[in-house]
Order: C-alpha cells, then structure tokens, then sequence
C-alpha cells in the first residue's frame, strides 16, 4: 500500500496552473479592452490561492510536523519569507496593470510576469523542500494512522463545493491510474449522486483526458454528460 503522501497531488495542480498562468499572461494582448483588468485579477486570485493553502498546511500538517521534526518545520518557514515578500511584490505588479496608460502597459504586463516568475521560483523551491524534507520527516516520525487522521481532518472542513473545486484543479495535471483512483473514490462516495458528481469533477479535463478516465472507470461518457444513474 502506498504511503500517504500530503503534499504530492495537490502541489502537482499547482505548478501545472502556476505555469499556464505564466505562458498565458507572457502571451496575453493588454491592448484589447478587458484583458488588462482579467490578468491581473487571475494573479490575484493565484496568490490569494497560494495564502489560503499555506494556511490549511499550518493547520492541519505543520503542528505535526512542529512537535515531530522542528528542523523541517524551521526550513519551511525560512521559505515562507522568501514567499510571502514575493506575493506582495506580485500583488503590487497585479494591482497597477489595469490603470497603467497606454503606452506604459506592454512594461507593466512585463513587470508583472517578471513579478509572476519570481513567485514560481519562490514557490517551486518551498514545494521541493514540503516534499523532499518535510513528508520524509513525517514518515519518519508519524504513524500511517496519524497521517490519515491528518488527511481526514482536512477533508472535513471542505464543503462539498470547496471540494470539487479542489479536484478540478488538481485533476488535470496527474497520471491517469492516480486520476481514476481519485474519482473513482469520490463517485463511491456520493453512490446516490454517482452521475453528476463524476460529471462536476471532470468540467477541467481535456477531452483527450476524460476519455481515458471514463475508459479506466468503465463507464460510458454520455452517463456523466447526461448526469444520471447507470441503467
């Protein structure tokens, strides 16, 4: 049985939309009325996005982490330094670029996706250290019990709708048996909803994508699209 691992399938989805964000703000025209204002807004909402999961690590993983392996924890929050002055910067840079003149907007789209960059190095190196020193750590000096107590403390306190925004965000850029494992569990779970909540968690897959999933799933497309029960 695999270990549990809290930090690995979500930090997946975060990179993978870090990194659209960076492609499609470099790319964006912020001459055109409206994408100015809807550029800066997605960085906006990535770093209110970024805050809001450092919050949920504090508190569901990284009080274990603290009474088991205070030299991990110590690490990470040297990172969170580093991070929270880079989502500051980035909130200034998002801020400014809807109101810049005209002619001053192509170097403050610039300076923006500068700002962007430099959050995705901040925050590609806090994952590697979650990752590589902190889930190590707490291999090492929490139980499979206690880990999964972790996991489920922190499921509890999503809604249902905070929930499928999770995985929808986190779908898209994960191998597809870990992908059907994922959905598989959650259409188990709401068994009398089985139909519609296969079709919410897939709106964010490409088509390549839900293909497969409905194909490793065994179940036929047109059941999620139609959200009803199997017949």
């Amino acid at each position: 049985m695999p270990k549990i691992d809290l930090y690995r399938n979500v930090h997946m989805g975060q990179r993978a939309r870090l990194f659209a964000l960076a492609v499609e703000l470099g790319s964006a025209d912020v001459s055109q009325p409206g994408t100015a204002a809807e550029q800066a807004e997605r960085c906006l909402a990535m770093t209110q996005e970024l805050r809001e999961h450092a919050d949920h690590e504090d508190t569901f993983i990284h009080g274990l982490l603290r009474e088991r392996a205070p030299e991990a924890a110590d690490e990470l929050e040297a990172e969170h330094v580093r991070l929270d002055a880079a989502f500051v910067a980035l909130d200034e840079r998002a801020r400014a670029l809807p109101t810049s003149p005209a002619d001053a907007r192509a170097e403050a789209q610039h300076a923006l996706y500068l700002a962007l960059n430099e959050v995705i190095s901040a925050y590609l190196a806090h994952l590697y250290v979650e990752e590589t020193v902190a889930m190590p750590a707490l291999w090492d000096h929490a139980s499979e019990e206690e880990l999964g107590a972790v996991y489920a403390a922190f499921r509890a306190s999503r809604t249902q709708e905070e929930g499928l925004t999770d995985l929808r965000r986190m779908l898209p850029a994960l191998p597809p048996p870990t992908r059907a494992e994922i959905v598989h569990d959650v259409v188990q779970a709401a068994a009398d909803q089985a139909g519609s909540t296969l079709a919410a968690v897939t709106t964010t897959l490409s088509p390549d994508q839900r293909s497969r999933l409905y194909e490793d799933l065994a179940v036929p497309e047109a059941w999620a699209l139609q959200e009803c029960e199997p017949a």
